[in-house]
This record gives structure tokens, C-alpha cells and sequence, in this order.
């Protein structure tokens, strides 16, 4: 029985069953793939843009440079510009500090997700060298083209917002008030920028601006450069960020649990409005009484601000008492256009400013460009 021989029938290979087919080629990158973003030069300056936080470190060149204009002494141009730049250099490094810090706790928040770090658009490696490159830069030019002490308090912002500020905001809901010193130096160092002096001594001493019913002495203008204006400044804006801040965290107090962060708005709203209302408050003798008092403005500032201050006190206290979202926003809007305006009048009142007379030679010189160009007229006519 030697017939053909069987085929023999095995298991079939494990690899090649049905369940385990072989491996295929190279497959497409799945659909939740994200090609890494060539950083082009004009692609780089946002995301160095989005790291130094744009629109807020514009706020503090601003208020850095409402301290060069309310300041009695002159400002050249290059103290102007070096000031600002250097400012900004500052705040860019802070707040790339403060996001290097914060990458997976901003992950975690709605509105932060989209920061350079989050999404990778740029390595921490490379943030860190923007952060100290900026760190550097800021003081050397405010230390070489302003002044030695606008320097110092350029560095010590940095060191404020990027360690103490940052570090405090897991820890304890004193974080906000550091924030508002953080808030408040900028303007101080527009102050000193053009010279001014922050601490009393014997040459710069404290001097009160009385109004006119209640002394006889004369107005001395000499003494305008007075370390009070410069307390002045740094409350206005220390005392402002309590109510801005405080009424923009509350209507997103959501994230910030999400996030695990110590603040206010999370732990007790209704008193995160009553802090708010309180410096709301404050607000009308910082204005009313420091900054005439000092001698940056006149004393009519001390009425035509109680206006603004009014509307934005009834929006703080509709807050605390409803401690509503409507309510929050109401307030919070209030405070983005009370600063600017603030300090337009601060301007319109400024000590030595006198703007009735500047118009009046305005018009008069006017008047006398059109009287002569009727005379040579005349004459040609002749």
C-alpha cells in the first residue's frame, strides 16, 4: 500500500492566522498626529510675543510711562524710549518665567491650553533662554540709559511676579496682593527713570501741597519733586488691581479650582467682592487727597475724579452684595476704562500744567498768523 502519500495538513503558522495577520508596511500617521511646526522668524515672534503675555506687558509700559509723564522732572526722548523697551524686556521675562512654572497646571485650564508650552510650540529649553536673555537685557537697559534704581526695581519685579507671585498662587491666597505690589512698581519706575526720588531725605523731603483756602504760602514749585508723588503713583495702582483682578477671577473662579490654584475667588467669593469694594473705596482718598496732596495735580482733580470714582464704586458694591457673575463683569469693565481715564485727568490737572493759558496762547497765536498773512496781503495788493 504504497499509494501517493498524504498531505499533511499542520496548524497554520501563528503569524500568518487570521487573528495575527502579518505585519503590513508603514502605516499613516494616525488622525490625532501633529507635525511639529517649522519655527519660522515671523512664527517665532508670536510665540515670543505669547510668552511675554503682549497685551499685559503693553498695560505695564503704559503705566511705566504714565510715571515719566506725571513726573516734574524733564524726560528726553532716549529716557522715554529706554525706559519702555527696557520695561517690557522686564515683564517678557516674568512672565515667561511664570509660564515655564505653570505648564501643567495651565494645561488644565480652558483659557491657558493654548500657551507655546502647553501645545509645544516652542521646548521649555529654548523658553528658558528667551526668559534670560530678556532678564538680562531689561535691567542693563534701564541700569545704563535710565537710572541705576529704575534698574533695580526692573530686576526686582522680575524676581516678585516670577518667584514670590508665582510660587504663592498653590500656596495661599496672598498671592493677589503680591500681584499688586508687582502692579504698582511700574509707574514708580517711570518716576525714577526721570530722577525722581522714592525715599525721603534731606534734599528731597516730604513736602504737602495745601489748598489755596487753607494755607497763604505761596506755591513752590521747587519742591514738586517730591518722594510723596511717587506713593502716590504705586497706590493708585496697587489699590486698582483688587478690583480689576478680583471681579475678572470671579467669573472664571471654575478654572482656577480646575487648576488647584489658592485664590480668593475659589475659597470665599464673597469676600473676594468685599476686598474689591474696599479698594474700590480707597480709591477716592488715593485721588482725592494723596495726589493733590503731593503735588501732582491741583486740587480741582479732587473733584473731577470723584465722577469715575462714583460709577465704579456703585459697580462694586451692586458685586458684593448680589456677588452675582452679571454683577462681576459690571465691575470689571469698569476698572478697563477707569485707569486710562484716571490718568487723562491726572494730565488735564498736572501741577504747573497750565492748559487754559496754553490754549489761550494757542488761539491768540493764531489769531496774530492770520492778521500778519492779511497785512502782507495787503501790502502785495498795494
Amino acid at each position: 500500500m504504497h499509494g501517493t502519500p498524504k498531505k499533511r495538513i499542520g496548524r497554520p503558522s501563528r503569524l500568518s492566522s487570521p487573528r495575527n495577520p502579518p505585519l503590513p508596511g508603514p502605516k499613516p500617521p494616525p488622525g490625532g498626529f501633529k507635525e511639529v511646526e517649522v519655527l519660522t522668524p515671523r512664527r517665532l515672534l508670536k510665540i515670543y510675543a505669547q510668552l511675554a503675555k503682549s497685551r499685559l506687558t503693553i498695560l505695564v509700559v503704559l503705566t511705566a510711562m504714565s510715571g515719566v509723564a506725571l513726573s516734574p522732572l524733564p524726560a528726553t526722548v532716549p529716557i522715554l524710549l529706554s525706559t519702555a523697551v527696557g520695561t517690557a524686556l522686564c515683564s517678557a521675562s516674568a512672565n515667561t518665567l511664570n509660564q515655564l512654572q505653570e505648564i501643567p497646571y495651565d494645561a488644565q485650564m480652558a483659557r491657558t491650553r493654548q500657551r507655546p508650552l502647553v501645545r509645544r510650540a516652542i521646548s521649555p529649553l529654548h523658553a528658558a533662554g528667551f526668559a534670560a536673555v530678556t532678564g538680562v537685557a531689561g535691567p542693563a537697559v534701564l541700569w545704563f540709559m535710565a537710572s541705576p534704581i529704575t534698574a533695580c526695581l526692573g530686576a526686582a519685579n522680575i524676581v516678585l511676579y516670577a518667584a514670590a507671585y508665582t510660587w504663592l498662587k498653590r500656596k495661599s491666597v496672598s498671592n493677589t496682593w503680591m500681584g499688586a505690589v508687582v502692579g504698582g512698581i511700574p509707574p514708580v519706575m517711570g518716576w525714577t527713570a526721570c530722577g525722581g526720588q522714592i525715599l525721603p531725605s534731606a534734599d528731597y523731603p516730604i513736602h504737602l501741597f495745601l489748598p489755596s483756602f487753607l494755607t497763604e504760602t505761596p506755591l513752590d514749585m521747587s519742591m514738586i519733586d517730591n518722594p510723596l508723588g511717587a506713593f502716590a503713583l504705586f497706590m493708585l495702582l496697587y489699590s486698582w488691581q483688587f478690583p480689576h483682578f478680583n471681579s475678572l477671577s470671579h467669573f472664571i473662579r471654575g478654572s482656577y479650582a480646575q487648576a488647584g490654584y489658592k485664590m480668593l475667588c475659589v475659597l470665599n467669593p464673597q469676600k473676594n467682592a468685599l476686598v474689591a469694594l474696599r479698594h474700590s473705596l480707597l480709591l477716592v482718598p488715593i485721588c482725592s487727597i494723596l495726589f493733590p496732596l503731593s503735588g501732582l495735580t491741583t486740587w480741582a482733580f479732587a473733584i473731577t475724579s470723584l465722577v469715575p470714582n462714583a460709577i465704579c464704586i456703585r459697580g462694586s458694591w451692586a458685586w458684593w452684595r448680589r456677588c452675582g457673575e452679571k454683577e462681576a463683569r459690571v465691575s470689571f469693565q469698569n476698572y478697563l476704562w477707569y485707569l486710562p481715564v484716571m490718568l487723562a485727568l491726572m494730565m488735564v490737572h498736572k501741577q504747573g500744567l497750565e492748559w487754559r493759558r496754553w490754549v489761550w496762547m494757542r488761539a491768540y497765536a493764531k489769531t496774530y498768523a492770520m492778521q500778519l498773512n492779511h497785512g502782507i496781503l495787503h501790502l502785495r495788493s498795494e
